[in-house]
């Protein structure tokens, strides 16, 4: 290294380890500042746990309800919680819970805490979709096997763009889904035929909504959220058998989740709301 750089000087293991945690609580105390700060708006944090066992292997599972108690006492903003998002298990039920009676005990919560446990409403959308499509298993599975075929190799892909061209077909790229996530599948359906899948169409354009990670969403989910709510109730009236046992499916995770939320005391209300 002197060789290239003759200026360079070695930094010893003990020098930037101090300059490591220096500059971390030089940062943490213009945070806490811009938190304690009543002018700044800021809607939400997040707050994302790991830890490395003793076997170096990575970990998710932490006794989530202290970390986040000391955290919060920690940083000054034990007070000015409102609501916690997470996704839909029991181990997070009961550590929101707890986490709401320790802050309940000596803070006031917004609304008597009716907001404080919200779950994830990507988390949610995504699960009652998946259930919805479990009535078609069968067809994306013929599909998913025929795509996987196809793109498998160029001759099998020439041999594709042929037989469309000679049907006069419009041409759209093979797309494989990618079983975790909804979105994927309907694009590799909607890939497949010109309409039959423009149902899930606004399913797909409140996924993108509030899975952004390029802006806060926290202010958009709701109107979103309401408008499956009533796209589910008019599919329900569906006089397809079909199409009705999908949207049943749907409707019921829904509607489980809806309770959890729904605040208003009708809907009427609700709409002047979103």
């Amino acid at each position: 290294m002197r060789t290239a750089t003759p200026y360079y000087q070695k930094v010893s293991h003990a020098t930037s380890r101090k300059d490591y945690f220096s500059t971390y609580e030089i940062e943490k105390k213009k945070v806490k500042a811009l938190l304690k700060d009543t002018d700044k708006h800021i809607s939400y944090m997040v707050i994302t746990a790991h830890f490395v066992d003793s076997e170096w292997m990575l970990q998710k599972r932490v006794v989530i309800c202290d970390v986040l108690q000391k955290c919060l006492v920690e940083w000054g903003i034990e007070d000015k919680v409102w609501t916690i998002s997470v996704d839909n298990t029991s181990y997070n039920d009961v550590v929101v819970r707890m986490l709401k009676d320790n802050l309940a005990y000596k803070n006031s919560l917004a609304l008597n805490s009716k907001l404080f446990h919200v779950r994830c409403c990507a988390y949610i959308l995504n699960l009652l979709i998946q259930d919805g499509l479990s009535e078609i298993a069968c067809i994306i599975k013929n599909v998913r096997e025929s795509v996987k075929y196809l793109v498998a190799y160029e001759s099998h892909r020439l041999i594709f763009s042929e037989i469309a061209k000679q049907l006069k077909l419009p041409f759209k790229k093979l797309l494989l889904d990618c079983g975790t996530r909804w979105n994927a599948t309907y694009f590799m359906l909607s890939a497949q035929r010109d309409s039959s899948y423009t149902d899930l169409s606004k399913f797909n354009e409140v996924t993108n909504v509030i899975s952004s990670t390029e802006y806060p969403t926290s202010n958009l989910f709701l109107s979103e959220l309401y408008s499956i709510k009533k796209l589910l109730d008019e599919a329900h009236e569906n006089e397809n058998n079909y199409m009705k046992a999908m949207v049943d499916k749907m409707k019921c995770k829904f509607d489980k989740y809806w309770e959890g939320i729904h605040i208003c005391q009708d809907d009427s209300n609700f709409d002047a709301l979103v």
